[in-house]
């Protein structure tokens, strides 16, 4: 279990130096490798990683400008929406989430043409 814990922390933190250096792909591949111990084991905090990782996919996919990228964006972003509210200051890492978190909302409001019904 302390492996795990430390490997979420180490995922945490690339993760959000990878967001602020645009590499949406690789943030992605870090949380998810941390996040396949977490499903496995049922952790608590699972479905927050999962939301993470596809927030992460949905900038990859906008950087990359594919095909249908507002239908895309709007639908794989669902995920973290749907667990956002789970990075609250009484979870383990939660300063790692929250930053996390907030990296999600500034690239969201970045992109805001994309979001328009998530963004107020």
């Amino acid at each position: 279990m302390l492996k795990m814990n430390h490997d979420l922390e180490a995922a945490l933190k690339e993760y959000i130096k990878l967001l602020e250096h645009e590499e949406y792909y690789e943030a992605h591949e870090v949380m998810e490798e941390a996040w396949h111990p977490l499903r496995l084991s049922n952790h608590a905090l699972k479905n927050l990683a999962k939301g993470l990782i596809n927030a992460a996919i949905t900038f990859e996919h906008i950087k990359r400008n594919k095909k249908n990228v507002q239908e895309k964006a709007v639908k794989v972003i669902a995920s973290y929406e749907r667990y956002k509210h789970l990075s609250s200051d009484e979870i383990e890492h939660a300063l790692l989430f929250r930053q996390a978190t907030q990296k999600i909302e500034a690239l969201k409001m970045q992109h805001k043409e994309m979001f328009d019904v998530l963004v107020s």
